[in-house]
């Protein structure tokens, strides 16, 4: 069994063959698949792929941090609290700062980072964290939360090895996809230091495809060339990364 960890199968690329795509998934192995929430445009979307496949879907809820606006985001933030309040989750996240896009709304974006990591520990939930060009500003903050209550995925990995040694030091996972199979990734350069207990898998679909599909759209059975890559790095079967992703993964959603 393989497990996507972070994939958006809710997003309006896959619409004209959503079916299909979760299909070519299943045939792999992929058996579950956890979406990260983005804003409340899109909540609908994902309780209806629930709906559909409530063996295999798993959901989130948050507010990714290119959603934190300051017209908005404190509506955004009630519509989160209301749902976590309301039904089960398996995580609160996609959470955490984004500099690529705007560095303007640092300040709120910190503020929703830990108002929703506060929330994820009152419900017992780990959190998802997305880091673009922010792992400063997001250890920052990690530091200040941590405690046994603190864990979850450190989504998107991209950073050094240090970065690596320091995420997993705040009880994270590491989030591997696509990148690892980019040339100019950099982070196949050290996994192989880093045990595979601290590694879950995901795609990040539509994004981040892997070689040979960077560029197009990504799909969950791309996460099959990621395995390959790890395969290549740690010199072990596919069947033993699948096997280990999959209990580090439901260590974390199952805790």
């Amino acid at each position: 069994m393989l497990i996507d960890t972070h994939t958006h199968l809710y997003s309006d690329e896959f619409d004209n063959d959503r079916d299909e795509m979760i299909h070519r998934a299943n045939s792999i192995g992929i058996e579950r698949f956890y979406l990260p929430a983005i804003d409340s445009s899109y909540t609908q979307k994902m309780f209806d792929l629930e709906a559909k496949y409530p063996e295999q879907m798993n959901l989130m809820m948050g507010l990714h941090p290119t959603s934190v606006q300051p017209g908005t985001y404190l509506d955004e933030l009630e519509n989160v609290k209301n749902w976590l309040d309301k039904r089960a989750f398996s995580a609160v996240g996609e959470i955490g700062i984004d500099l690529y896009w705007d560095k303007t709304t640092l300040g709120i974006q910190q503020t929703a980072f830990k108002t929703q990591i506060g929330w994820a520990k009152e419900k017992g939930l780990p959190i998802v964290i997305h880091c673009r060009e922010s792992f400063d500003e997001i250890f920052e903050i990690l530091e200040e939360e941590k405690d046994e209550k603190l864990f979850g995925i450190f989504h998107c990995f991209t950073g050094t090895k240090e970065q690596a040694e320091r995420a997993i030091g705040f009880n994270m996972k590491l989030g591997i996809g696509g990148v690892v199979t980019f040339k100019n990734g950099k982070i196949d350069q050290f996994l192989n230091e880093i045990p595979l207990e601290h590694i879950v898998l995901e795609t990040d679909s539509p994004y981040l495809a892997p070689v040979p599909y960077r560029g197009k759209r990504n799909e969950s059975a791309y996460l099959k060339n990621v395995v390959e890559k790890l395969v290549d790095i740690y010199q072990i079967s596919e069947k033993e990364i699948a096997q280990l992703t999959s209990q580090n993964a439901l260590s974390v959603f199952e805790n």
